[in-house]
């Protein structure tokens, strides 16, 4: 397996800034769990092997990668290089470059990643490639001081570091870029002679140069590998991807009218001359095409929208929503699992679930489909051009046929054929004159006791 790749990412950390159940990099950004940002990217380079070290609540990172990496335990958890060991066993077979990736750092690009394979691989054979950014604002992040071009002469922890060397805006992101053969042989070296007694990883590099190697850095935008510890980074990291992701969406020719106020998923796919208003969430399968207007306070999730489709305001799609081309959902509408055929439209106060509606069909307001019986649901078709009157219950399974009307306030529970008009109301009775008898005698009644 020589020139290929695997990735080790170091996941067994406890999270405990989190004070969550949910393990730390379990927690979404734009829907997705952050280590799956991560292991997108990876996959991107189609890596030979992914290692994946877990510790603490190790079940709940089995069951979200489902197989797709192997697994290597870290217990007790004794500092990155201690981590890393623990993907030898896995990576026995393996003798090609290993990049070193960290689960609570989720937005490194392929590109970037790819750079560091690049630079380990250059003519002047270094031991080990490091990224690195630059910050104004070190604080407790680990210190690369630079020699000659990207040479690295020393790594130091924070914790031992000394007042020069924290005075150093280079700071070393964790990831790593070695060859398995040097990677272990290295690590076997690493003692706890430090303030914290643990196995550092950065300590590879320090013997690396120790040894007369060369080891040297690549840089990386700080906010490529902003690490993700608590809440409150959690949120500032969702903040920045939403506005990454708003910028490439009006960029591809999208109009947002309020863009901090509209929402996106990792996966939403937008398409050109689509308008969004202000207040717009768009949860995980979304896709929306050419010319679709998006109004404001509309909850997404799951839908497939056509071209030209109104939606909104305060709609609500749910998943196995599909709108074909020009059909309209309008003011507090909510519909789930359901295709509207093109050009129909529920414009007020309806719920369709579990239905059909054939093209050019109109649904009054207020209409539902009685979709579920506590213990099943079922289906509901609308033919083209058919007609639903306000306030109809349509109780499924049941059949409308192409232009049929049902008339306001029905309850239809047997199908309905082509062209037929349902009427279920009951009998209205008119009594003339009694509303004016009424009103007379509570005119009278409320008078004399106002009197007593």
């Amino acid at each position: 397996m020589s020139n290929s790749i695997a990735a080790v990412i170091l996941a067994a950390g406890k999270g405990t800034r989190m004070k969550s159940d949910l393990h730390k990099v379990l927690h979404p950004i734009a829907g997705r769990p952050m280590l799956m940002h991560l292991m997108a990217a990876v996959d991107a380079l189609a890596p030979a092997k992914k290692v994946v070290v877990v510790g603490d609540k190790a079940d709940q990172i089995e069951t979200a990668l489902a197989g797709s990496a192997a697994l290597a335990v870290q217990e007790p958890q004794l500092g990155t290089g201690h981590a890393v060991q623990q993907a030898e066993s896995a990576l026995a077979d393996f003798t090609g470059d290993v990049l070193i990736l960290y689960g609570d750092v989720p937005f490194v690009p392929s590109a970037t990643m790819q750079a560091m394979i690049d630079r380990l691989n250059a003519p002047d054979a270094p031991a080990v490639v490091v990224l690195t950014f630059f910050t104004g604002y070190p604080h407790h992040y680990g210190r690369v001081i630079e020699g000659e071009g990207d040479q690295i002469a020393k790594m130091v922890e924070y914790k031992d570091a000394s007042d020069v060397e924290r005075a150093c805006q280079i700071c070393n992101s964790g990831l790593m870029a070695v060859r398995s053969r040097d990677l272990f042989a290295l690590l076997a070296r690493v003692t706890n002679d430090n303030a914290a007694k643990e196995y550092y990883l950065v300590d590879i590099v320090n013997l690396a140069i120790g040894d007369g190697r060369r080891c040297v850095t690549v840089r990386a935008d700080e906010l490529e590998v902003q690490g993700i510890n608590s809440r409150s980074e959690l949120a500032d990291a969702e903040r920045w991807w939403q506005g990454e992701r708003r910028t490439r969406a009006m960029a591809g020719g999208a109009s947002l009218r309020a863009p901090e106020t509209v929402w996106f998923s990792w996966d939403t796919e937008i398409g050109r001359d689509v308008t969004v208003e202000p207040n717009v969430v768009f949860g995980p399968g979304v896709r929306v095409a050419d010319g679709a207007t998006i109004r404001a306070f509309s909850h997404i999730e799951g839908a497939r929208i056509g071209a030209g489709c109104e939606v909104g305001p305060y709609a609500r799609l749910r998943p196995g929503a599909v709108l074909e081309d020009k059909a309209k959902v309008g003011n507090f509408v909510e519909v789930k699992k359901a295709v509207l055929g093109k050009g129909a439209k529920a414009n007020h106060l309806s719920y369709i679930g579990d239905a059909t509606v054939g093209a050019d069909a109109n649904i009054g307001a207020g209409t539902i489909t009685c979709n579920y019986d506590g213990y099943f649901k079922y289906q509901t078709v609308i033919g083209e051009r058919a007609f639903i009157g306000s306030n109809s219950a349509l109780v499924a399974p049941v059949k409308i046929g192409a232009d049929a009307i049902v008339g306001a306030g029905s309850t239809v529970t047997r199908d309905v054929m082509d062209g037929e008009l349902r009427l279920v109301r009951a009998e209205q009775s008119v009594k003339p004159g009694w509303a004016d008898r009424f009103h007379d005698a509570m005119r009278k009644k409320k008078a004399a006791e106002k009197k007593a």
